[in-house]
């Protein structure tokens, strides 16, 4: 099958994976990224059209998004595949999906959200063509349960849940050497972004209780924000952490934390899979759809308050044996109800087959 993967393509996390994962099937894959299209220029004599481009990408308009959509429906119609899957499409219009379907009549076309338009707080501009497309699409996919309603009241006409994955490359268990622990052992870590929620006060309650704590995320968001705090200031510069970084960063630790986005109104977050998948121990944020997902106290373990928090990490850190015990059967669970990134992908052919012969199905009728 040919398979066309469409997105911003701006890290090797999203659009990347799914690529890859659709290769590793077996499938022919191609992608179209439009992250290059507002790249800044370093040229001193670019500033008015860096100025430009950016506000092209943040407000979706003017003659770089037009371009953008014309390309993808040109590539649509040079390449002819069976799918295409858009991830985060927040640059295309339905008039593009329009034209490309009229040009590739047999190609279904699949929408991948990771975050949450319809939530309270997010800017309505950024999704507005994603939100106009959603009646063009033959199959919309929601990060989140919250937004499988949303998505068929604003017009989708089929709606699946297409959780988060792991990336076995990425995400798996390592011993590190002695240079590795310096900058990465820990008690518990937390890796993830500042939201004005509980976070911050969370983990200087981490600090205060004595335990060994690092914190890894985007340092223009936390260094402000923990540079006046007396038990959180030793942490500045907080670095951000990719690939096998990441992944010593997770297998460093005892214990990782996990808070979910208030403004996603997440339920779960893509580290709740990652995280087991190093056999590290996951201590989340309790929601009932995670617990749904990893038992508590078996395969991964929850709070609901600070004091919860602190007293499960007490109790694992002076049991090691059940703190293993623990992230052995987290990473047995992730890895058995096909929480890889392949699986998931393996999900989306079957949804895909399934689109297929609904449609082949309804113009066999048509015609008789």
């Amino acid at each position: 099958m040919r398979i066309l993967v469409a997105g911003d393509w701006h890290s090797e996390l999203h659009e990347e994976v799914v690529f890859q994962a659709f290769t590793e099937l077996g499938h022919e894959t191609f992608c179209f990224q439009w992250h290059g299209y507002f790249t800044q220029r370093a040229s001193v004599f670019s500033r008015l059209g860096n100025l430009a481009r950016r506000g092209q990408n943040k407000y979706l308009l003017g003659p770089l998004v037009r371009r953008l959509n014309r390309d993808f429906v040109e590539a649509v119609q040079r390449i002819s595949p069976d799918l295409a899957f858009i991830y985060r499409g927040t640059h295309i219009t339905s008039r593009t999906l329009q034209a490309a379907r009229n040009l590739v009549p047999g190609c279904i076309f699949i929408g991948y959200n990771n975050d949450d338009p319809f939530a309270p707080g997010q800017r309505r501009s950024l999704w507005r063509h994603f939100l106009a497309a959603l009646p063009e699409y033959d199959l919309v996919l929601a990060y989140r349960p919250a937004n499988l309603d949303d998505y068929r009241s604003a017009g989708a006409q089929r709606v699946k849940l297409l959780r988060s994955w792991f990336v076995p490359e990425r995400n798996y268990p390592m011993t590190l050497d002695d240079e590795e622990s310096l900058r990465f052992e820990s008690d518990v870590v937390f890796v993830g972004h500042y939201e004005s929620d509980q976070r911050l006060e969370y983990l200087e309650e981490v600090m205060r209780q004595g335990f060994r704590l690092r914190l890894f995320g985007p340092g223009y968001d936390w260094d402000p924000m923990i540079a006046r705090s007396e038990l959180l200031a030793s942490q500045v510069p907080v670095q951000l952490v990719w690939g096998e970084d990441y992944n010593r960063a997770l297998c460093g630790a005892k214990i990782a934390l996990c808070f979910f986005s208030k403004l996603n109104r997440d339920t779960y977050t893509r580290r709740c899979f990652e995280i087991p998948a190093t056999r590290t121990l996951l201590l989340s944020e309790y929601s009932d759809d995670l617990a749904g997902l990893l038992k508590l106290g078996k395969e991964a373990d929850y709070f609901r308050n600070k004091e919860e928090m602190i007293d499960k990490i007490r109790m694992y850190l002076e049991n090691p044996v059940l703190r293993r015990s623990v992230a052995d059967a987290g990473s047995r669970r992730v890895w058995s109800d096909g929480h890889d990134v392949v699986s998931r992908m393996r999900q989306v052919l079957a949804w895909h087959a399934e689109v297929y012969e609904e449609r082949k199905s309804r113009c066999a009728s048509l015609e008789r």
